[in-house]
């Protein structure tokens, strides 16, 4: 599945991506605010599915993915991140996460805080992701 296929659509200072969560929550997936692209917490929620159950890195690729195309819906690039925030489930998945994070943004190396906490909205989520950018 492609982040491509969420469809998302940049409605001025806010991007959507149709995603169950923000329409039940009344949430935006991006703020554009200014030169900074804010981007809500992102999960491997595919499609209104939970894509990779059971696979910590592979749900943070997904979040990471959808995460940065609202980024680029934003106006900005992977290189214009300042900001990653990462919370997991389990002790275990803290590597797990950090490799999918030092794969995408490696070259990069935006500030980056890592969470662990009791859960997420669905149980089957391991591992959630918030991006901020910055226009340099």
């Amino acid at each position: 599945m492609s982040v491509s296929s969420i469809g998302m659509e940049s409605t001025g200072y806010r991007v959507f991506s149709g995603g169950i969560w923000e329409e039940k929550y009344g949430y935006a997936r991006a703020v554009v605010a200014g030169d900074r692209v804010i981007v809500s917490g992102c999960t491997s929620t595919v499609d209104g599915e939970v894509r990779h159950v059971g696979d910590a890195y592979r749900q943070a690729m997904t979040a990471i993915d959808i995460a940065l195309e609202a980024v680029l819906m934003g106006g900005l690039t992977r290189e214009d991140v300042i900001m990653v925030r990462y919370y997991v489930v389990e002790q275990r998945h803290f590597d797990l996460a950090g490799r999918a994070i030092n794969e995408v943004f490696g070259k990069v190396r935006p500030a980056c805080t890592g969470v662990r906490v009791a859960g997420l909205v669905d149980p089957r989520m391991l591992v959630e992701i918030e991006i901020e950018a910055l226009r340099a």
